[in-house]
């Protein structure tokens, strides 16, 4: 068995272009059998201890333990034209695992090719990156890039899309087609999927970003490159499904678009971020608590010296999302501790949630992540 990179479990990619990994690497086992055949097999998990203001039963802090997720990887690849992946999770307080991934790979050229299957649709960085390669904590940005927390199975969607790069990976692009039947899975409002005036539509949805400095190869992306590059990417990304906004008693269309900056510089001492990134979502009012706009800022400091094990990286977050039903605000003060980049990290984040009409909430949360 031999390391491979991070990608290599999603696609085992080494030899594309378009999806070629991204810059941090994660171990994983291979079986090859010959020219450009191969399975890899990996797991990932994530735990969490939290304690929130006001949370237990008679109004005091209360103390929790999860499993916050637990994925199991598993890619292929046929030849240099075709692979696939096969990615599975236990997600929160269900035990059971779902499907997340599971889709094939259609290579045409180095700069071009054909996914399908179930996989994340074109959305917003936070997305794309999922809970896994951020800066630590988990899935942080789930009050404004609702769809990855919210929407489809974990941010995934059935369908088929094409995903290309062009002006020498500067320019990557993507556009699919897609059912997307979860819209709001997890938002309390209820999706509806047998209202008599509702539509069966699909979803489409696109995403266009540039990279210029260092280029981002891979469709599946990264919130942070930990140090590893110097990065100035502008993304833009929307998706629109007619009648996608159902409720027992109203049908409307429901859209999204957003606009996303990851900067990132290499200094003598380590390395300094920023992300950032603005969402606008229509229901067209079915749900005014998935409609409004929404908008993140997010900087860190990579230390370059090693303190024992790993590198610190101290964080600030604000999240601000502007519901036509109340306002919903947080802000994060954190320290991640990077022990081999995002294959074994320990995050300490302090919240402060502010949601209109209720008292603030203070929240303290320990997260570990490893990656096999």
């Amino acid at each position: 068995m031999k390391k491979m990179n991070k990608v290599a479990y999603l696609v085992a990619l080494a030899t594309t272009t378009t999806l070629a990994p991204i810059a941090t690497t994660h171990a994983a086992g291979t079986i090859t059998f010959g020219e450009d055949q191969y399975i890899s097999v990996g797991f990932g998990l994530r735990g969490s201890y939290s304690s929130i203001e006001d949370a237990a039963n008679d109004g005091s802090r209360s103390n929790d333990f999860e499993l916050d997720s637990a994925r199991l990887y598993v890619s292929g690849s046929l030849n240099k034209y075709i692979k696939g992946m096969f990615n599975s999770e236990k997600s929160g307080g269900n035990d059971s695992f779902q499907i997340i991934d599971a889709a094939g790979i259609f290579q045409f050229t180095p700069d071009m090719a054909i996914w399908a299957g179930r996989f994340l649709s074109p959305s917003s960085r936070a997305n794309m990156a999922g809970p896994y390669y951020t800066s630590g904590d988990g899935y942080w940005a789930n009050i404004t890039a609702r769809y990855g927390w919210n929407g489809g199975t974990i941010g995934r969607d059935d369908g088929v899309a094409l995903v290309a790069t062009a002006f020498d990976q500067r320019l990557a692009y993507s556009f699919g087609v897609f059912e997307a039947d979860k819209i709001f899975e997890f938002s309390g409002v209820g999706d509806v999927t047998d209202n008599p005036d509702q539509d069966d539509e699909l979803m489409y949805a696109g995403r266009l970003q540039y990279s210029f400095w260092d280029k981002e190869p891979g469709y599946y992306g990264t919130g942070n490159y930990l140090g590893t590059k110097d990065i100035f990417t502008i993304g833009l990304a929307g998706r629109h499904k007619g009648d996608g906004s159902a409720s027992t008693t109203e049908v409307g269309d429901y859209s999204q678009w957003t606009v996303d900056l990851l900067v990132e510089k290499k200094l003598a001492a380590g390395a300094v971020s920023l992300e950032a990134a603005y969402f606008d979502y229509d229901t067209d009012d079915v749900f005014l608590s998935e409609q409004g706009e929404a908008y993140y800022v997010s900087t860190g400091f990579i230390f370059k010296e090693k303190v024992g094990w790993g590198q610190f990286m101290p964080f600030v977050r604000y999240q601000n999302f502007d519901s036509d039903a109340g306002e919903t605000k947080r802000t994060d003060f954190g320290l991640n501790y990077f022990i081999d980049g995002y294959n074994a990290s320990i995050t300490a984040v302090y919240r402060d949630l502010e949601v209109e009409g209720s008292d603030d909430q203070g929240q303290f949360v320990i997260s570990t992540q490893l990656q096999f």
